[in-house]
């Protein structure tokens, strides 16, 4: 397994989860319901997703690799636009929405209902595109499902247990323009080496 890889799918996608609508919504069902039931739910869809996500990643591999090379640059660059001008407002809304679709009820009710919220919500969204790009840019499908799927399952779990107080002490505003940041580096990086080559 690709140690360095490992650590920047890690980190660039648990960063890029703090902000987002469904880590908002697994907050949400968290605060609302019994939180081991939300985790065990919210984690199995964030791995479904991850798996889905690295699949696709694999079928991006039978573009040429320009197509690949320019599509990952348009992801990190979008990915980067996405957290640094969407505000924080529109993703707790949509998040807090979509958990209030949320029913209360039995463990066993609570998971499978905060795997729905989950799995339907993280369709599109810019971890499962970030995923994809690291498997067509790496190459390596089995330390990217790996990293990503322990990225969003621990930030589901801090969300379902304490997610409140996380955002107390680091303000999503700070943590949406960190992640953007990130993404921007990457995408600059990924930009330059089309030129260069």
């Amino acid at each position: 397994m690709n140690l360095a890889l490992f650590a920047t799918v890690f980190g660039v996608l648990f960063i890029a989860e703090l902000p987002d609508k469904t880590m908002i919504a697994t907050l949400v069902m968290g605060s609302r319901s019994n939180p081991r039931a939300v985790w065990l739910g919210a984690g199995s869809a964030f791995i479904a997703q991850v798996a889905l996500s690295c699949l696709a990643g694999r079928l991006i591999l039978l573009l040429p690799h320009s197509v690949v090379h320019i599509f990952e640059t348009v992801l990190f660059l979008g990915g980067a636009a996405y957290l640094l001008f969407v505000s924080e407002e529109t993703e707790e809304e949509e998040g807090e929405t979509e958990a209030r679709n949320e029913r209360l009820g039995t463990f066993l009710r609570v998971a499978a209902s905060a795997f729905v919220v989950i799995f339907v919500g993280e369709f599109g969204d810019l971890t499962q595109l970030l995923t994809m790009n690291f498997v067509a840019k790496s190459h390596d499908m089995l330390t990217v499902f790996v990293a990503a799927s322990l990225a969003l399952v621990a930030i589901s779990g801090i969300a379902a247990f304490s997610g409140r107080v996380l955002l107390r002490v680091l303000p999503l505003a700070f943590i949406r323009k960190a992640g953007g940041l990130v993404l921007l580096g990457f995408g600059i990086y990924s930009l330059v080496t089309i030129f260069v080559h």
